[in-house]
């Protein structure tokens, strides 16, 4: 298991900031969801380093590693138009920095007819395309909207087999109601990345409950920590929202909570 933290957390800081801030944490991995303040990671990256060959450059010797470049793309909701754009944009960086996997969500949302076949024609057309190009980089789903439980997942599994899943394990927690640690059995051989927040039960101005430090709430952590020691070797990454939620504490602040309380 590789500790991560995702940029969305210090979205106006420039990748060097990101990198050592990770580096003051001990932290090994990055995913990068922001810089400098933009959504917009490809023209991020030409500005500031030119060239995929340039970024690359850049990051040849940093130990600390970017794992996850995160797009917008939903499986339902995105057009193919969108998807080509936008995959043409963020692939030549992704190819650049060893092949690393690039985030989509799932789109959607519960009980509607079709969706889950619809997601399934388009992971089926990105894989097609993918081939074609010889790509390396894969995309991950996120269980963001329709996929809040692990038998939403396993549907999604068994119409696209070998689709890897970036695991929200708070929203399957809270949204889902589903015991972490169980859901995590459900879904193990699937899971390539895994995002971890912290909540308690108390409305905040967006949400029904509130996101607080890691390790002072009432995500159960432990059992889940556990088992991911014992059986897993991808990302577990500390998805702080500060972007959305600008309420909250700095990331540095975070990471210091996890750290201190031995949370993940």
């Amino acid at each position: 298991m590789r500790r991560c933290f995702s940029s969305l957390g210090c979205a106006e800081f420039s990748l060097d900031e990101v990198l050592a801030l990770a580096r003051a944490h001990g932290i090994a991995a990055v995913e990068l969801r922001a810089l400098g303040g933009t959504l917009d990671l490809p023209a991020w990256f030409a500005a500031h380093y030119g060239t995929p060959a340039g970024l690359a450059a850049r990051l040849e010797t940093e130990p600390v590693r970017v794992v996850a470049l995160d797009t917008s793309l939903r499986l339902v909701g995105s057009t193919g138009e969108e998807w080509e754009k936008t995959l043409g944009a963020f692939l030549p960086w992704a190819e650049a920095l060893g092949g690393v996997r690039l985030r989509v969500f799932d789109g959607g949302g519960p009980g509607i007819a079709g969706e889950v076949a619809r997601m399934a024609e388009r992971l089926d057309w990105w894989r097609g395309w993918r081939r074609e190009r010889g790509w390396r980089s894969e995309v991950m789903v996120e269980t963001h909207d329709r996929l809040f439980t692990a038998a939403a997942v396993q549907e999604l599994l068994t119409a696209a087999p070998g689709t890897k899943i970036l695991w929200d394990s708070h929203h399957t927690w809270k949204r889902g109601g589903e015991d972490p640690a169980a859901t995590w059995q459900a879904l193990a051989p699937h899971i390539g990345h895994i995002h971890v927040k912290d909540s308690v039960s108390r409305p905040s101005a967006q949400l029904p409950y509130s996101y607080v430090l890691p390790g002072t709430g009432e995500f159960p952590a432990a059992a889940l920590r556990s088992r991911l020691r014992a059986e897993y070797a991808g990302e577990l990454s500390l998805e702080w929202e500060k972007l959305w939620h600008p309420e909250l504490p700095e990331l540095a602040r975070a990471l210091a909570s996890a750290g201190q309380r031995d949370w993940w």
